[in-house]
């Protein structure tokens, strides 16, 4: 008790100065005269325009909150609306596999791409089936847009693919317009090449050029692409003929493998007869 009356006597004025603020109100209030009533009216106009126009000032900190949650939901929405699109590309391209499986006359093991190089003399991919689910080397990869490569080399697990992007890649081929034949190799560039292909022969833009019969490796009429260019060399005895590849090798992402390898009696035959030559 002692101390609070230490705390008003140190503060009196104060004190003094709140209760006779206090006093003056109510008296204002209590107050019938004319003059007090008109006061009290204008009073009570001014706090009420003064509430109103603060009412439209925003509250930071709470537009702030409403930031961040609006920025979170946006992230929300964005990830969402990504996945979805992945889902549906991801359908469109299993329901472009399976149609291609259904009517596919050989048996087909589909993959995974989990490695790919693109941008070597020697590109490869690496799918994930192996010797268990009955791969070996020498199998054709496809894709549902047309021939991939091949099959060089396969452990339990996992197989290396050879793409058509590569140097080593050799193909008989043929136009399926005019039945005119060629080997499909690459040589590094930007395009495929369609070679021994005479002069004389019937090949022109926009010819869809597929495996031919002839490939001891490839089942025949498998799409490989489509003739870009052909132009011809002076004193060259063969068409020089671009071929832009059916297959996007740099959207890639799952292929089938045909289990049927070549006919092991005509290969042999084949090598005996390039041996005795």
């Amino acid at each position: 008790m002692q101390r609070l009356f230490d705390i008003l006597q140190l503060f009196k004025e104060y004190v003094v100065l709140v209760l006779l603020v206090i006093l003056s109100l109510v008296l204002l209030s209590t107050n019938d005269n004319r003059q007090i009533h008109a006061l009290r009216s204008y009073t009570v106009g001014l706090v009420g325009a003064l509430q109103n126009a603060l009412s439209i000032v925003p509250n930071v900190f709470e537009l702030e909150r409403e930031n961040q949650v609006l920025r979170r939901l946006n992230v929300d929405l964005s990830d969402e609306v990504g996945r979805l699109r992945e889902a549906r590309l991801e359908n469109m391209r299993l329901r472009e596999m399976v149609g291609l499986k259904d009517e596919s006359p050989y048996r087909l093991v589909a993959a995974d791409v989990v490695g790919k190089s693109l941008y070597l003399l020697r590109n490869t991919v690496t799918l994930n089936v192996g010797e268990r689910e009955g791969i070996k080397p020498e199998m054709t990869v496809i894709s549902p847009a047309g021939l991939v490569g091949k099959i060089t080399d396969v452990s339990s697990s996992y197989s290396i693919g050879q793409l058509m992007l590569n140097k080593d890649f050799r193909a008989s081929a043929k136009v399926q317009r005019s039945r005119v034949d060629g080997i499909v190799a690459w040589d590094g560039g930007p395009e495929m090449r369609l070679k021994d292909v005479a002069k004389t022969q019937d090949v022109k833009e926009g010819d869809l050029v597929v495996t031919s019969e002839y490939s001891s490796i490839y089942p025949k009429n498998i799409r490989i692409g489509v003739v870009s260019k052909v132009w011809e060399k002076p004193g060259a005895l063969f068409k020089e003929i671009d071929l832009t590849p059916s297959v996007d090798f740099s959207s890639l992402e799952q292929v089938f493998v045909v289990t049927a390898l070549e006919d092991s009696s005509r290969m042999a035959l084949e090598r005996k007869a390039a041996r005795s030559k």
